[in-house]
């Protein structure tokens, strides 16, 4: 039976007008990269030196002190001293020629911590400094001026997981920490991105339950003391991790009570706009990443919701 002129014409329009809809929103290359030495999920990870350090988290042989250190450009895999104790749900920064790592929790029974380590690379050591004011692990950690500055998070009260509204920033240089505005919406397993001097919190949950999620998007501005609210994540998630890159802040995986997440989406502060990326290649939650070279390397994770870890190692090259 001969096509009708209106449905030629829709056929042609849809032909052409597809493509071009789908390159306007998409436009980035993935890669998969061999595996890392050891499964991990709700780990932390972060370049220092050009080197992408994997720290903690949990192992199929349950929570870890171990470092594995990733050299980009040799693409050989090592192994640094040990975290001082074990730690799951940490974060980790580099900043004054040191990774520190701030929070977490200690055990199975997830025992928020206050605890900051650095880590020395040329000497391969590790040092505890002053404490974190408040207790708690899921939070996330930005630097700003050499400042670290830790937000959100979980802490235990009448021994149940709840959430905490705790901004407070480390001077490494004095050893001494500041509370400061507390977060708007206070959340765990949220992620932290530095742009134009500001702090970006987005996404994360409600007292660590991943049925609750969330699209927050607060700015935090070091200078005022002060929040605003921003165009909300365009996907609810959290156990997520995001990197800057190119001037744009590009969101990854997370996790829910449905599954895990393949979302990629970049956020524009100077637009304030989201668009959406070309999805992860392997879905999950509680990893970690990492910009070396142009490029966002993501590291372990869990492929479904809660426990479990992956050896994953995924770059994504925006272009």
């Amino acid at each position: 039976m001969p096509l009708s002129i209106n449905k030629f014409v829709f056929l042609i329009l849809a032909f052409v007008l597809i493509p071009v809809a789908t390159v306007a929103q998409e436009s980035g290359t993935w890669k998969i990269l061999p595996a890392t030495p050891t499964a991990r999920t709700e780990v932390a990870v972060v370049n220092h030196q050009d080197k992408i350090y994997l720290i903690g988290g949990f192992t199929p042989n349950g929570i870890s002190e171990q470092v594995e250190v990733y050299d980009p450009a040799t693409q050989v895999w090592s192994k640094a001293a040990p975290l001082p104790a074990p730690r799951h749900h940490t974060t980790a920064v580099s900043t004054n020629g040191k990774i520190y790592v701030v929070g977490g929790f200690s055990s199975g029974m997830w025992t928020p911590v206050n605890t900051v380590y650095a880590y020395d690379a040329a000497e391969d050591k590790w040092t505890q400094q002053a404490p974190m004011p408040t207790k708690r692990g899921a939070l996330a950690v930005g630097v700003i001026d050499g400042k670290i500055y830790a937000v959100g998070g979980a802490l235990k009260k009448f021994f149940r997981l709840r959430n905490t509204d705790a901004n407070e920033v480390y001077d490494p240089k004095t050893d001494t920490w500041k509370k400061l505005t507390p977060i708007p919406t206070p959340r765990d397993h949220l992620t932290l991105s530095v742009a134009y001097g500001l702090l970006y919190a987005i996404g994360g949950r409600v007292n660590v339950n991943y049925n609750q999620n969330l699209t927050a998007n607060e700015v935090y501005d070091p200078r005022s003391n002060q929040w605003k609210t921003r165009a909300p994540l365009p996907t609810a998630r959290s156990g997520i991790t995001s990197q800057l890159l190119n001037g744009k802040i590009y969101v990854f995986g997370g996790e829910s009570g449905e599954g895990t997440f393949d979302e990629n989406e970049a956020y524009d502060p100077k637009t304030n706009q989201w668009t959406t990326m070309p999805p992860m290649p392997k879905s999950c939650h509680g990893l970690g990443s990492a910009v070396v070279n142009g490029a966002i390397h993501l590291l372990n994770g869990g492929p479904h919701p809660g426990g479990g870890g992956s050896k994953f190692h995924q770059v994504f090259k925006p272009e």
